[in-house]
């Protein structure tokens, strides 16, 4: 008993340390990008969850700045890819050019696309072809890539934080639902409130711009992604997962008033994606374990890009967004 007892105890002070980091990481954060509370809440979740983001909203709401901002505060290396419909998947994951030496003989060489970083962002990642699109669900579910037949590591944490315009859709390809499996949470970017947007006017258009600092390294983030995993969660909370993911799908285990409106449902990875989630918030929380109420706060950003609605639902006007909060009430 007393190991175990001193294993927790050494759980605990860990836990308590990240907090104390994680709180100076938000403020440094909110230096730079004013408002957004939750976005850069449920980014920062995602990344401590070892996962990756799509931020989806329109033109002008800090996403580009943000992903910058999280680049210098978590000391990670930083690449931006702004997708168009010439986009190649060479012109992500790089490609092998044929190299002649001095001697007369040749070889291949491989040159390193931008995906080689440890935080890339895929800027309007619906404007590129399906091919282009699917040369990042390798390196996103696997932290590799292969080219020609050889398979070249990723560094390490990587992670992909893609954007997405919800209203401009002509001359684009919408994610298919495999890669969108692949985003821990869809995070939406609202509009600012009038005192968040406010002091954004003035910060910005002064002489002194807000500059981001390091608050973090790599590997600190990496070890925080490691406590995160040790997190202990109760067996309420990890039922309450089980019960919302499962009742979410149509067929026999759904909700009866639900299953008519629900065409496909979230799969296997969705409560994976719930469980590490509401671990991360626990700890952005300062919190030991996780609790309903984390549960409650994740499921829109976990379940509304991994299910989709029927004909009957969108006919009658039912939105995603109507379906998740009728099935987070028995958690309430």
């Amino acid at each position: 008993m007393a190991n175990v007892s001193a294993t927790d105890e050494a759980l605990v002070q860990e836990i308590d340390r990240l907090g104390e980091k994680l709180s100076k990481l938000k403020a440094a954060i909110g230096d730079v990008v004013f408002g957004q509370e939750s976005v850069i809440e449920q980014t920062l979740v995602t990344l401590l969850a070892g996962g990756h983001g799509l931020l989806v909203g329109v033109p002008g709401l800090a996403k580009t700045r943000l992903v910058e901002t999280l680049g210098v505060v978590l000391g990670l290396d930083e690449r931006r890819i702004q997708f168009t419909p010439d986009l190649m998947p060479a012109d992500i994951v790089g490609s092998e050019v044929l190299e002649e030496a001095e001697d007369g003989k040749r070889s291949f060489r491989f040159v390193r696309g931008p995906v080689f970083c440890q935080l890339l962002m895929a800027d309007e990642i619906n404007r590129a072809s399906p091919r282009t699109q699917s040369a990042l669900l390798q390196a996103m579910q696997e932290g590799e890539v292969s080219i020609a037949g050889h398979r070249h590591k990723l560094p390490q944490p990587f992670h992909v934080l893609a954007t997405q315009n919800p209203l401009e859709q002509e001359g684009t390809y919408p994610l298919p639902e495999a890669q969108l499996d692949r985003f821990l949470l869809e995070i939406d970017v609202d509009y600012p409130d009038r005192d968040a947007e406010k002091r954004m006017l003035i910060a910005t258009t002064g002489a002194n711009q807000p500059v981001a600092r390091p608050v973090l390294s790599a590997d600190e983030l990496a070890a925080a992604q490691a406590l995160v995993r040790r997190v202990p969660v109760g067996e309420s909370v990890i039922e309450g997962i089980l019960n919302l993911v499962r009742s979410a799908r149509p067929g026999p285990e759904g909700r009866p008033d639900l299953g008519k409106l629900i065409a496909w449902g979230p799969g296997p990875r969705a409560a994976q994606a719930l469980m590490l989630a509401s671990r991360a918030r626990a700890l952005m929380d300062g919190r030991l374990a996780p609790s309903k109420d984390d549960v409650i706060a994740l499921a829109a950003p976990v379940l509304r890009h991994r299910m989709a609605l029927s004909f009957t639902a969108r006919a009658e006007g039912v939105t995603i967004a109507h379906v998740v909060d009728r099935l987070v009430e028995p958690l309430r």
